[in-house]
């Protein structure tokens, strides 16, 4: 069943007093539900466990109340009352053979304590550096806090045994830990035996390490995840440095966990990095220690894992992203289904989760954060409840995973689809820069869909609302996309005719995708969207030779992608292409010769020089052949149908995440849609008051 070449990622591998029943490592990751949503929590871990990963890991785990991250939600190992939810985790991931591990953190310099309200306290007085700028100040810790904080720790680790995990991360990485703020010259500036010399800023690590294994006595095993390369600061650690460190403190742990810089170097999105990106970083580490070694790199190809072992870079190979987009990828890999493997596509929807506090999302897996609350499996699906036949109008990222769960809940399936191709927008906008990763949402569905004898795909079908009658179908989903508007309106302009439109030429993203291009040299991108789609087609345009000038309302460019760790690096790259970029500026109409423009904050009007407006604003569903359908709902039952519905951006234009999960929610319902219920249709964890 397996192939031999990937025999290596299968054999056990010890760790300290355990052994890992093969080499595939879930590393610690958020997923926005943390301490709120625990059973949710650990059914999502326990699917990883059941799809063949060796070792499951917790997110981080604050262990004090004195250094928490509200508004962001992770776990919780403040005291006692904090064990049966993390316990249940590690029971759930046990059932299935996998070991539990733990990343327990304290955030220090990171954490603003806006539930607790305690000033933090870090190695110098600095302000905060947490996601968002808050007006909050840490205060430098005494050799007191220094001592608290080891105890403190150890008592974490003493509730991480007593909950069943098998594996106690010392955190160090990521600029999320006070261990990581100690070693770090940027952040530590103190001239006692915690600062100066690299020998005093790593002894908080020293500690830590030496504390937690004296603590776990031989009953569980110890790791440490460290920051390799403080790779975007002046003054922070560097290669040299982190030698010394794994030098100085190398057999300590029981396993070590290398990371770059913070979270946005480690989980780059794809647009921005290949596979195996970290490679560049990790290599020539784990020559300095005895003791196993885990890296990630966003790994989905078999051939680079086993690369990664071969040449004694990597003992683990570590996953956050690719263990969320195929729960079951180790198993795919042993039982040789490569095919089947749903591979990440590194768009970073999963950090939103996180980021928004809500539960982690999935492009690819439309199952993710669903394990409990809805009941979803990545690969196992309900029976179908009649021998009835499906129509799916549309083959975009909704129609595609519709008739995919479908067909394998057993219903007979045809999927029609107007255009000479499948994929709808995900084929489309494969081919912008950066983007061509996302093709794979397309692939794997493809895939599926060869395997399934009962569903059926026609091409250049424009179905008509007779044409869906007259079949005999039971069931209709409309998962006909959507449109880029053409008037301006969005969220600053938001009804029709408030942007007047004059001589000037003006596009839209649909016009770009399907070939066409801006009259003249100069464009003005106004994207009033504030994801993707607006820097990238600045940069596509810019590419091809045009002068581009980007207008947003927003003070940044591409701004929503905050919430996946990209901004920074979209607003770099065009501005190093040379996009003139008008943040903080609407477009108030397009004139005969350009735009007029208006400040976001005073209203002052201005003008942007263009002679061609490309308008990145908002979308329209494409939703006549539901509302066509429905308007003849009185003949339904003359011809067997039971029920239409529309799906994905048909139903309401989003993210392809949103359209995969809407199709995966069609298919899942499609006895019993749940948007007229009167109650709560999936399983919520209600917070029990305390006496």
């Amino acid at each position: 069943m397996r192939d031999p070449a990937y025999d290596i990622l299968f054999e056990p591998v010890r760790i300290g007093p355990l052994t890992a029943r093969n080499r595939f490592f879930q590393v610690p990751h958020c997923n926005g539900m943390g301490y709120r949503d625990p059973a949710a929590c650990a059914e999502m871990r326990a699917v990883k466990a059941q799809g063949g990963w060796a070792v499951v890991c917790t997110e981080e785990a604050e262990i004090h109340y004195t250094s928490e991250v509200t508004p962001y939600i992770e776990a919780r190992i403040w005291d006692d009352s904090d064990i049966p939810a993390l316990a249940l985790m590690a029971e759930r991931v046990h059932e299935f053979g996998a070991l539990a591990g733990i990343e327990l953190a304290y955030n220090g310099l990171d954490g603003s304590n806006l539930h607790s309200r305690v000033v933090p306290q870090a190695p110098s007085p600095l302000p905060v550096i947490s996601g968002s700028t808050h007006p909050v100040q840490a205060r430098a810790m005494t050799k007191r806090d220094i001592a608290n904080l080891r105890r403190w720790h150890r008592q974490a680790v003493d509730r991480s045994l007593r909950a069943g995990f098998d594996l106690v991360y010392v955190y160090s990485g990521h600029s999320l830990g006070a261990a990581h703020h100690f070693l770090s010259r940027r952040y530590n500036h103190r001239s006692d035996e915690y600062g100066g010399s690299l020998t005093n800023r790593m002894r908080l690590l020293r500690e830590l390490l030496e504390d937690a294994v004296e603590e776990v006595a031989g009953r569980a095993a110890v790791a440490c995840r460290v920051t390799v390369d403080e790779t975007m600061y002046r003054d922070g650690i560097d290669r040299a440095e982190i030698e010394a460190v794994i030098g100085e403190l190398g057999e300590i742990p029981d396993l070590w966990d290398f990371v770059p810089g913070t979270w946005e170097d480690d989980s780059v999105t794809s647009r921005f990095s290949a596979e195996a990106h970290e490679e560049q970083w990790v290599r020539g580490l784990k020559a300095l220690t005895s003791k196993p070694v885990v890296g990630v790199g966003r790994f989905t190809s078999p051939d680079t894992m086993v690369r990664m072992i071969r040449q004694g870079i990597l003992d683990f190979i570590g996953a956050a992203r690719p263990s969320i987009a195929d729960p079951y990828l180790p198993r795919k890999i042993e039982e040789g289904r490569l095919g089947d493997i749903r591979e990440c596509i590194g768009c970073n929807i999963c950090v939103t989760g996180d980021y928004t506090m809500s539960p982690i999302r999935c492009t690819q897996n439309p199952s993710m954060g669903e394990e409990w609350r809805r009941g979803w499996h990545p690969e196992r699906y309900r029976p179908r409840h009649a021998d009835e036949r499906v129509l799916v109008v549309g083959a975009g990222p909704a129609g595609l995973e519709a008739a995919v769960a479908l067909g394998k809940r057993g219903y007979e399936v045809v999927l029609a689809e107007r255009s000479r191709t499948l994929g709808g927008r995900v084929a489309a906008e494969a081919r912008l820069p950066g983007l061509a990763e996302w093709i794979r949402v397309v692939d794997y569905r493809l895939g599926q869909l060869s395997q399934l004898d009962n569903v059926e795909h026609y091409l250049e079908s424009d179905i008509t609302a007779e044409e869906a009658l007259a079949y005999g179908f039971a069931h209709v989903a409309v998962t006909t996309g959507s449109v880029w508007r053409r008037d301006g309106v969005a969220r600053w302009h938001t009804r029709a005719g408030a942007m007047p439109i004059g001589a000037t030429p003006v596009l839209t993203p649909d016009d770009i995708l399907a070939g066409s291009r801006p009259a003249g040299v100069r464009v003005a991108v106004y994207d009033d969207d504030h994801y993707y789609m607006g820097g990238v087609l600045a940069e596509l345009l810019r590419s091809e030779g045009y002068e581009v000038v980007l207008v947003t309302p927003e003070p940044l460019v591409s701004a929503w992608t905050v919430n996946t760790m990209e901004q920074h690096r979209i607003q770099a790259r065009l501005m190093e292409a040379g996009v003139d970029l008008f943040t903080s500026t609407a477009v108030s109409a397009v004139l005969d010769d350009g735009l007029g423009t208006e400040c976001a904050f005073t209203g002052r009007e201005g003008r942007v020089e263009a002679e061609t407006a490309l308008l990145v604003t908002s979308r329209l569903p494409v939703d006549g052949l539901c509302a066509e359908l429905l308007a003849r709902r009185d003949g339904w039952a003359d011809r067997g149908l039971r029920s239409v519905r529309a799906v994905g951006d048909a139903l309401a234009p989003g993210t392809i995440a949103a359209a995969v999960w809407d199709g995966r929610r069609c298919a899942e319902e499609l006895e019993a849609p749940t948007d007229d219920s009167d109650s709560t249709p999936y399983r919520r964890e209600v917070t029990a008051p305390t006496p």
